[in-house]
């Protein structure tokens, strides 16, 4: 068994939520899942809590609230406070961190959107207070949407987009979150961009931003995502054991920061170019 490595945190958007690949994760170190409650058509918490409740204590576990059934989204505090309350019961046991899900699909229409973001972060700060979670966070698909946004309560967690296949624009609106916000923890999310078979690794070689050849193209372009932009975790989607160890063997790998920096400066000058 490897030892604990809570760089990497396995997503079950998409999962098929088996058992095999959560006891193959604790045998890899990983210790830390992320779901929602609007993950495997809204049963996601109740089939962790069945095929899993024993494993389900040896887990850190971060979920999100802000979708509903409809696939409505909303802020409101009641409905939130609602979820939150759910998740618990659901899942056999309180959640470690509860985010914000994608709070950009409400606050895109809201005339208030500072006061209502501030709203619901405050549910979430006060279920933490109340033992409803240990912690609380925002998890944000799109940054751009939130850069115009003032100060909201200090998140534990700033969950956010990372890797190569993040625009500049998006890249530059997460690091402005991340300054403003001043999160304890920041976390990436869909390192491959939702699929790690995508024909874009047919053109496109990752592995120069590793030191000396290391690793496979996948283990390079995960291991990069740590850096696009700078996050202490990555959240993986998978259901196949052997890509995550996969990928928890490229965290011994080194990356180039100066690679990485060409990298962002060319996507910088391709914006606005000379």
């Amino acid at each position: 068994m490897h030892g604990t490595d809570p760089r990497v945190v396995l997503g079950l958007h998409r999962s098929r939520h088996e058992r095999r690949l959560l006891k193959e994760a604790l045998e890899l170190g990983v210790t830390a899942l992320d779901t929602s409650t609007n993950y495997l058509g809204f049963r996601s918490h109740e089939t962790l809590a069945k095929v899993a409740g024993d494993l389900l204590w040896r887990f850190t576990i971060s979920t999100k609230v802000g979708f509903f059934p409809g696939r409505e989204h909303s802020l409101d505090p009641a409905r939130l406070r609602q979820s939150v309350e759910r998740t618990a019961k659901d899942l056999g046991r309180e959640p470690d961190v509860v985010l914000l899900h994608n709070p950009e699909h409400t606050l895109r229409n809201t005339p208030d959107a500072h006061a209502v973001l501030a709203q619901a972060c405050c549910v979430l700060v006060d279920a933490a207070a109340q033992g409803l979670c240990q912690g609380w966070g925002i998890s944000v698909w799109d940054a751009r949407a939130l850069a115009g946004i003032g100060d909201v309560p200090r998140p534990d967690v700033l969950m956010v987009r990372a890797g190569l296949f993040v625009g500049v624009d998006v890249l530059e609106a997460s690091e402005g979150l991340m300054t403003r916000w001043r999160p304890v923890s920041t976390w990436g999310m869909s390192p491959f961009g939702g699929g790690r078979d995508a024909d874009v690794w047919e053109k496109f070689d990752p592995q120069v931003f590793l030191r000396d050849g290391q690793g496979s193209q996948h283990q390079s372009a995960f291991r990069t995502a740590f850096h696009l932009p700078a996050v202490d975790a990555l959240v993986v989607g998978t259901d196949r054991p052997d890509h995550l160890r996969e990928l928890t063997e490229a965290l011994e790998f080194t990356v180039d920061g100066r690679a990485v920096e060409k990298y962002v400066e060319l996507l910088k000058a391709l914006r606005h170019p000379v």
